[in-house]
């Protein structure tokens, strides 16, 4: 905005008088200007500054104030503050309007003089070319630093007439302004903190009694307040660590510098943060104010003027007995009003029931005319009619065109409509049909009662013009009007009543739907359902519902979330009889439709409307739907849908003959060959039909124990092949029925009556309970709330601590028929199985942390020690006969799935001993490992329990037993792979190596198979060197040659890992080793050791044929140590040498095509071919190998 557009320095009435007046006077000088009339100072309260009468303010407002004060005949005219504004400037009082104008944006009152003349940067541009002597400035521009119009701010050199130093001292002077400039700005902004610091003292009396006794009225934030508190919270934001949150709070105020106090407010004291302030706000502690004594020269004659304090004590008293009066009147009339907004009430609720029965009365009595009825003059008749209700009874401006040409008849219309006592709904209809005259209009009588805002007849103009009315029509016939068509015909009648648009809307809406773009038809859905909720025709309402539920041909997620939400809407206001009659039909219909999304919508309709519907239904029609649905439905998404809303139709059943349907209908959820609807079984529908199976008393007495006889059925057919997933599905059944297992448990104990909500509840552990797969399979939501269950979890602990489980039924159930039933069923587990063992073991874990440690301590325990039996006396009788138990799959569940399932000190250390003791039964007994195997399997899956296992394979170590050493050298190659190197190379390799050098021989050749599970998974070039070197010297020590053992395991160790391990130790180290066994094998004269090493050399040399091998190699070492096995195969496995031979062949034509190829191709793309054809065939051949010596050799024969 221009500086020259407007005048800041004139108002509007000086502007006036000056253009009628042009006295010559000079507006820009200086000094005071008189109003045009007497004027008294202004109802705004005027800041401190302007009360103290600051010298800067000079003569016009003092004037202004002096002419209030001076008495006059009349009351002086009111002074506006836009010509106070305008005075300020005029006189150049610059910072007094600047202050002003901040006062005056405070109140919310702002000028737009002063917005314009302090947002326009031209009225406070300094031109630096304005020679030396023209100092003032012009009128309208303040100088940026009040001391550059000073000698000490001046620098006259820089006029002089050397231009070489201009720019230096020019450069110099600025920076002199911008630092005076910088302080006028603080001074200034202090100045405005000051005046914004609006503090309670200046609020009126009556206003802070307001404030006190309404607390909800409160006062609107100032922007200093604003400030402050947005810095405060800030602050307490990046202290706490809520950084992206502080973040985005600056991003909204990014007005505000949050690093720096003193952008709120510059002589502003930075109070206390806010945890300080929360933590202080209740004590009200008021501080000892600083006194300090100050002395005032006054004249003698002031101190008369002062009121003494016994005076002001006296003019307060009439003021507050005048104020509390007041106070009592308004309590008075507040009690008046509310007696009469009682008395309104009772009257609004007496006409609403009488309107509602004058609509019963006369919903039905309509009243229409055509345009070629005539009726008589000067008579009055009535004409009840009635007509159905679908019958489009409007306004037809239609009709006026005949009704024009008579003027004797006014025909007053309407249609049945509702009422209401605001004036917004429909009326009640008039059903007169009167026949007027201009000398009998008084002689119409209503049939019925009208209402107050019932539409009248319209009354139009008429020509005083004798033309007879057909020639009217004819001459009205040249308007063009669509009349004739369905929607000419919709158009010229215009609904009056909600009726009406009711059946208008019913009507249209079919003929609308197909036209609207299918990306945007859901924003008809509400248009539909109301039109379906109030349309009085059964047919009509069908017909729309039918629409909505083909609205879109295949809706999306969010499509059908927006249909259903109408569907429960629509139910929640129609209620279940026209929900089972008019929407079931739509949902029945569509449950074969081609389109799976419409599938989806009918599945979850079904849900959605379950607490809608009559209870009769649910349990017949929708969940036989429902069954259907999920027996014969191909789309996975559509039986996930089903198997939620069987989920919520399972909570609304109540008839106790649905039970079997429903438990069928959960083992067809659990065999579906879907993961997602499985899924939803554990997280949906099992919960739900759990508690219904509890609300039976069934979960104890048949759901679980028909899950455990199917499991054991699953694991007797599984002797000749376990079905793993089968297995699976039941036993994470099992896992979610442990919750509702423990609510029954919990709310049929004995302390149950005595759980009572009093005083502080103690808060739940996080870790007490598992992590829920669903918020159906929380304790605390089964339950009700956590408070609650922790009110029965502290008796639970009590009452088995202290009392037991005596007289509690449901506990002693899962203590004397569950777990033993598991346990049992736990050691017909083949142990090698090792999903089964993982499955068992979580349900175990599951079961013991749901019922808690004292249950776990007392009673499970107890009775997996009964049967594993490793007391002292039992070591040494399973060390001669035997252990049985010791050797199944009970082993590794009882030490994953009950002893890990807390892990404090002592649980720890439990385990370490069971795993200790049951790794010495083993050994001395010479019983096969695989129990403990699969202990060590299932918890070295788990990083936590590396330490503890490398601490049970130490204790191997140091035994004194061989055998105990000979199978802790074994169990470490089960804690190489998953393990961090680091580990490894600290715990790991020095232990193998004190075993490699065991004086028991069998000990060192145990320790060959970890050795070599470390070079195949370990990545550290100084731990690799190391079990090179030691594997070195199994094979160079001489005392080793003659070691059978030893080199049926080594060769079986590089067969093992030779293809995975790095490809410089399978270079270096496994070939040329294999060629050197290969070589003094053929000197072996024993031939069963001669075999033996030779089929170990054969599985080795097979693996590594197919992994690259350097040329050098190839003809080196592999090709050579091929030949030396052939020579002993032709001797003692002729069917073996069939397949050496074709294995050395493939070799030297892959040597020929190396050696015929440019060297910067390794081979070409025929010889690719044929090699990779070879390679395919051999391996598809050796699949088929057995241990038949007639298949062997008939391998590669030539089909004939």
């Amino acid at each position: 905005m221009a500086a020259s557009s407007v005048n800041p320095f004139l108002s509007d009435s000086d502007e006036e008088s000056e253009r009628r007046s042009r006295k010559g006077k000079d507006v820009g000088a200086p000094g005071p200007t008189p109003p045009p009339a007497a004027a008294h100072v202004p109802s705004l309260p005027l800041s401190p500054q302007l009360e103290a009468g600051y010298g800067y303010i000079g003569g016009g407002l003092r004037e202004v104030a002096a002419a209030a004060a001076s008495p006059l005949g009349a009351e002086p005219p009111r002074v506006s503050l836009d010509t106070m504004a305008a005075q300020l400037l005029r006189d150049q009082y610059i910072l007094t309007a600047l202050e002003f104008h901040t006062e005056l944006q405070e109140a919310g009152r702002e000028l737009p003089r002063l917005r314009d003349y302090f947002s326009n940067p031209g009225n406070f541009e300094r031109h630096t070319s304005t020679p030396p002597k023209d100092l003032a400035p012009a009128p309208g521009q303040l100088n940026r630093a009040g001391s550059i119009s000073t000698l000490d701010s001046l620098d006259f050199a820089r006029y002089s007439d050397d231009g070489n130093r201009e720019t230096d001292e020019r450069v110099a002077v600025l920076e002199f302004e911008l630092r005076k400039a910088k302080e006028t700005i603080q001074s200034l902004r202090a100045n405005l903190t000051q005046a914004a610091a609006f503090t309670e003292s200046d609020v009126p009396l009556q206003e802070r009694k307001n404030y006190k006794s309404s607390p909800e009225i409160q006062e609107a934030v100032k922007p200093l307040e604003k400030r402050a508190l947005n810095f405060l919270v800030n602050e307490y934001l990046l202290k706490i660590n809520y950084k992206l949150t502080s973040i985005t709070f600056s991003d909204e105020n990014d007005d505000q510098d949050f690093e720096l106090w003193d952008d709120v407010g510059l002589n502003i004291p930075k109070p206390p943060d806010l945890l300080q302030m929360y933590r202080e706000c209740g004590s009200h502690a008021t501080s000892s104010k600083e006194m300090k004594d100050v002395a005032v020269e006054v004249e003698p004659n002031e101190l008369d003027i002062l009121p003494k304090v016994e005076e002001l004590a006296t003019l307060q008293k009439p003021q507050l007995e005048e104020q509390a009066e007041i106070v009592q009147e308004l309590q008075d009339q507040l009690i008046v009003l509310n007696n009469e907004k009682t008395s309104f009430a009772t009257q609004i609720r007496q006409l609403k029931s009488e309107i509602e029965a004058l609509k019963q009365q006369n919903f039905s009595a309509v009243v229409t005319t055509t345009d070629r009825a005539r009726l008589p003059p000067a008579m009055t008749e009535q004409v009840p009619q009635s007509k159905p209700m679908d019958s489009g009874e409007y306004l037809d401006i239609r009709n006026f065109e005949n009704n024009s040409c008579n003027e004797e008849i006014i025909i007053a219309t309407s249609c049945p409509i509702d009422t209401n006592t605001d004036s917004t709904s429909p009326v009640v209809p008039s059903v007169t049909v009167a026949t007027l005259t201009p000398h009998h209009k008084k002689e119409t009588e209503p049939a019925t009662v009208r209402s107050q805002s019932a539409r009248e007849p319209v009354q139009f103009d008429k020509p005083n013009r004798t033309l007879s009315p057909a020639f009217h029509q004819a001459l009205l016939s040249f308007c063009r009007m669509a009349t004739d068509s369905r929607l000419g015909a919709e158009v010229s009648r215009i609904a009056d009543s909600e009726q009406c648009v009711m059946l208008m809307l019913g009507r249209c809406l079919p003929h609308i739907v197909p036209n609207v773009l299918l990306a945007k038809r859901e924003e008809l859905i509400p248009l539909i359902l109301c039109t379906a909720c109030l349309h009085p025709e059964p047919k009509e309402r069908d017909q729309l519902l039918h629409i909505l539920f083909n609205l879109i041909k295949r809706p999306d997620d969010e499509q059908r979330q927006m249909i259903l939400t109408g569907c429960v809407a629509f139910a929640r206001h129609v209620g279940p009889t026209r929900v089972e009659a008019e929407l079931l039909p739509q949902c029945w219909e569509q449950i074969n439709h081609k389109y799976p999304e419409r599938r989806l919508l009918v599945a979850e309709a079904c849900g959605a409307l379950a607490p809608y519907l009559p209870k009769e239904i649910r349990s017949s029609l929708v969940l036989s739907m429902l069954q259907q649905m999920l027996t014969e439905d191909k789309a996975d998404l559509v039986r996930e849908a089903v198997i939620k809303s069987l989920g919520i139709i399972m909570a609304y059943i109540d008839d106790p003959d649905k039970y079997l349907q429903g438990f069928e209908l959960q083992m067809s959820a659990l065999n579906d060959p879907s993961e997602r609807v499985i899924n939803a079984t554990h997280q949906v529908f099992l919960p739900a039909f759990a508690a219904w199976t509890t609300e039976l008393g069934k979960l104890q007495s048949h759901l679980i124990p028909t899950l455990l006889s199917n499991i054991e059925k699953i694991l007797r057919e599984g002797e000749h092949g376990l079905d793993e997933h089968k297995l699976h599905l039941h036993l994470s059944a099992m896992q979610s029925l442990i919750p509702p297992l423990f609510a029954l448990v919990l709310k049929n104990a004995p302390f149950a009556s005595k759980a009572k909500l009093q005083g502080e509840v103690p808060q739940i552990e996080v870790t007490r309970f598992p992590r829920p797969a669903s918020p159906l399979q929380d304790v605390a939501t089964i339950i009700g709330s956590r408070e609650q269950l922790s009110v029965l979890l502290q008796l639970y602990d009590n009452q088995l601590e202290h009392e037991g489980t005596t007289g509690w039924e449901n506990l002693l159930w899962v203590v004397n028929q569950l777990l033993p039933h598991l346990i049992e069923t736990v050691g017909k587990i083949n142990v090698t199985s090792t999903s089964c063992v993982h499955d068992f073991s979580r349900y175990f874990w599951r079961l013991c942390r749901t019922f808690g440690k004292i249950f776990t301590n007392t009673k499970v325990k107890p009775q997996f020690q009964e049967i594993l039996r490793l007391s002292e006396e039992a070591v040494d009788i399973s060390a001669t006969a035997g252990n049985g138990v010791l050797t199944k799959a009970t082993v590794p569940i009882y030490a994953t799935g009950v002893l890990t399932c807390y892990n404090q000190e002592e649980d720890r250390k439990l385990l370490v001993g069971f795993l200790e003791d049951v790794m010495t039964t083993l050994s001395l007994s010479h019983a096969p490992l695989d129990s403990l195997k699969a202990s060590f399997v299932e918890l070295g899956a788990n990083p936590a329990y590396h330490e503890l296992l490398l601490t049970v394979l130490w204790y191997g170590v140091v035994h004194t037993s061989a055998l105990v050493r000979c199978t802790a050298a074994r169990m470490f190659e089960l804690l190489v792979k998953g393990v961090n190197e680091t580990l490894v190379a600290q715990r790991n390799v020095p232990a193998l190596i004190t075993l490699s050098s065991d004086p028991e021989i069998s000990v060192r050749i145990a320790t060959i198979p970890a050795f070599g599970t470390i070079m195949e998974a370990v990545t550290q070039r100084e731990l690799l060197e190391r079990v090179k070197m030691q594997l070195a010297s199994f094979l160079e020590d001489p005392q080793y040659h003659d070691q059978h053992s030893l080199h049926m395991e080594i060769i079986k160790t590089f067969g093992r890992v030779g293809p995975n391990a790095e490809p410089k130790f399978r270079d270096e180290f496994v070939l040329p080793n294999l060629h050197k066994l290969a070589i003094s094998n053929n000197q072996q004269a024993v031939d069963t050791k001669r075999l033996d090493i030779a089929i170990q050399l054969f599985e080795a040399y097979s693996a590594l044929s197919c992994c690259f091998i350097s040329e050098e190699l190839m003809v080196c070492h592999f090709l050579p140590g091929l030949k030396c096995l052939r020579m002993d195969m032709e001797h003692l496995s002729p069917e073996h040498e069939v397949i050496l031979n074709s294995m050395i062949k493939e070799c030297e034509l892959k040597v020929e095509n190396r050696s015929v190829q440019e060297p910067q191709s390794s081979m070409s793309i025929a010889a690719s071919l044929v090699s990779e054809d070879t390679k395919t065939r051999f391996l598809n051949k050796m699949g088929q190998l057995s241990t038949s010596g007639a298949m062997l050799a008939n391998v590669f024969q030539r089909k004939k």
